[in-house]
């Protein structure tokens, strides 16, 4: 083999292996969601943003979850209770982090205009759907500048909606169904804001897709019914 060959080889193996680190399979079966939407026709929100924030930071969550998981099955059984917490908390965080991304590119994508059984019981709920809509910008801009996600979520433990907060992926409500999510660390919106928060949540506002919206809001009924 000349040396030309034995090079032409090695570029060939590395090739392969870069190409095999690009599929979308997560390590441990989480399976990497595609974008919902097309990330050219977002209003407001830049196609490099969307791209950037579903291939670092929710695919980067998702093989995170896979690998902790392994780490986790891994230790001994005598490991120290230090290491076993800390890798469960890590397990923890990079769950949700999966789940409200998924969440959260599942309700973009949509005029922004609300509308069915869901905005009706809004409407209910708050008082107005205008007074909702300053309840959840509020709650949204308040994030800004830190980390943490906006949800407005059905409380199946009450059966009402609320606004909630969800800090570092972990701080939630522990017995609800996510109907909104809004994510507020700053990678979701910095390349395109910088720091303006309340402008990315204009945007936000305006590629709601409320079908998805209220299609979790029927689930979420029905999974109420069934516990009473």
């Amino acid at each position: 083999m000349t040396r030309r060959e034995l090079l032409g080889g090695l570029f060939a193996t590395t090739a392969f292996r870069l190409e095999s680190q690009a599929t979308p399979q997560a390590a441990g079966g989480w399976t990497i969601k595609p974008l919902p939407f097309d990330p050219k026709k977002l209003k407001g929100l830049s196609e490099k943003l969307i791209v950037s924030h579903h291939d670092n930071n929710y695919a980067g969550a998702a093989r995170r979850v896979g690998q902790i998981q392994q780490m986790l099955s891994g230790l001994p059984q005598n490991a120290p209770g230090f290491q076993v917490k800390g890798l469960k908390m890590e397990e923890l965080i990079a769950t949700n982090s999966a789940i409200l991304h998924e969440e959260y590119f599942g309700n973009l994508g949509g005029d922004g205009k609300p509308a069915g059984t869901l905005q009706q019981a809004i409407a209910t709920e708050f008082g107005s759907m205008a007074k909702w809509e300053q309840e959840f910008r509020a709650t949204s801009t308040a994030l800004g500048g830190g980390s943490g996600w906006a949800i407005l979520n059905f409380n199946l433990r009450d059966g009402h909606l609320h606004n909630y907060i969800a800090f570092d992926h972990t701080d939630n409500v522990a017995f609800g169904r996510p109907i909104l999510v809004n994510d507020m660390f700053e990678h979701s919106y910095h390349m395109d804001y910088g720091s303006n928060a309340a402008g990315y949540v204009d945007a936000f506002m305006q590629n709601i897709n409320w079908e998805e919206a209220n299609r979790r809001y029927e689930e979420a009924r029905k999974i109420s019914a069934s516990l009473r």
